[in-house]
């Protein structure tokens, strides 16, 4: 198949070296589209870029589309001798911001990416100009799904050892039988989600080693999260939840009314917390609004952007 990232993006892959949430250098992927306003693009868990492949076209029409993988994910660097701590994330979407946008950005960023998101503005506003949030795990009490259980209980040192000895790659067609199945799960309409759309969801994990060790550590982390949220013991949820009025910027918040991961009321509480926002029923739409309800999102962007004077 052809190369995703050159027939999407003028440049191609491009390569950006930033400090990471430890102080070590990560390698990032990303690409870019367009001129005027920056407009970034955040993924969720699992995901990489090739998840907002709907967005970035329309959107670049009027704004400087940014699409990275975040570290550990897709084709960025996955430094698999030391494990990921909680909130890198955070530090490393501000590192990238500075490095790559002259003047505050839009967010547009879906499940863990919009939590990522509102951590980052809640902890410095004046970074974000404007922020879309896509049905965002910011009231999550459990994983939403058994594989991420099954997962995040699973010893690392074995994941290492599936990892290096490529099982995804060697029983590649299985890995993408079974995680078609599961992707399909999240479509209001499953049929929209094609062979190449399978072949580019997956290929991270089959053919980019270190992949699947990184999506599980992020798994374990966010089990820790949350048990320590119950526990209530000292945790970054309760951290952004507390934080949430201090964002600034207009932020949208878009919810696919049938998200059996996170549910409508999540989106309408989010709302009540942050002052300064509007809340959007995405009709029909499962968790992956970005692929089931790529069209609605996008015009819900472009409006949302034009009513508050940032187009």
């Amino acid at each position: 198949m052809q190369n995703w990232w050159q027939v999407n993006f003028p440049k191609g892959q491009q390569s950006l070296i930033i400090p990471d949430g430890d102080g070590y250098t990560a390698q990032i992927a990303y690409g870019e589209k367009g001129t005027g306003k920056p407009l970034i693009l955040l993924h969720g868990l699992g995901s990489w870029s090739y998840n907002w492949r709907h967005s970035i076209k329309p959107l670049s029409k009027d704004f400087r589309v940014i699409c990275f993988d975040a570290k550990g994910y897709g084709f960025s660097e996955k430094n698999l001798s030391r494990r990921e701590e909680t909130g890198h994330q955070v530090i490393e979407l501000e590192q990238i911001i500075q490095a790559l946008c002259d003047e505050p950005p839009i967010i547009v960023a879906e499940s863990l990416g919009a939590l990522v998101a509102l951590a980052l503005a809640a902890k410095n506003p004046r970074l974000i100009g404007r922020l879309v949030v896509i049905n965002a795990p910011i009231f999550v009490e459990q994983l939403p799904h058994w594989a991420m259980g099954l997962l995040a209980q699973t010893p690392l040192e074995l994941i290492h050892t599936i990892d290096f000895l490529r099982l995804a790659y060697w029983f590649a067609p299985i890995v993408r039988e079974v995680m078609g199945i599961e992707r399909r799960k999240v479509l209001f309409d499953p049929s929209i989600l094609t062979e190449e759309d399978i072949y580019w969801i997956t290929y991270p994990f089959i053919e980019i080693p270190g992949t699947l060790v990184k999506v599980a550590e992020e798994l374990q982390i966010a089990v820790q999260e949350i048990e320590n949220f119950q526990a209530k013991k000292p945790n970054m949820l309760s951290q952004i939840q507390s934080n949430l009025s201090n964002i600034e910027c207009p932020t949208l918040i878009l919810w696919g009314d049938q998200d059996s991961w996170f549910p409508l009321s999540h989106g309408e509480k989010l709302h009540q917390h942050i002052p300064n926002s509007r809340f959007q029923v995405l009709h029909n739409c499962y968790h992956d609004a970005s692929t089931g309800a790529s069209q609605v999102v996008n015009s819900e962007i472009i409006k949302f952007l034009q009513d508050t004077d940032f187009c």
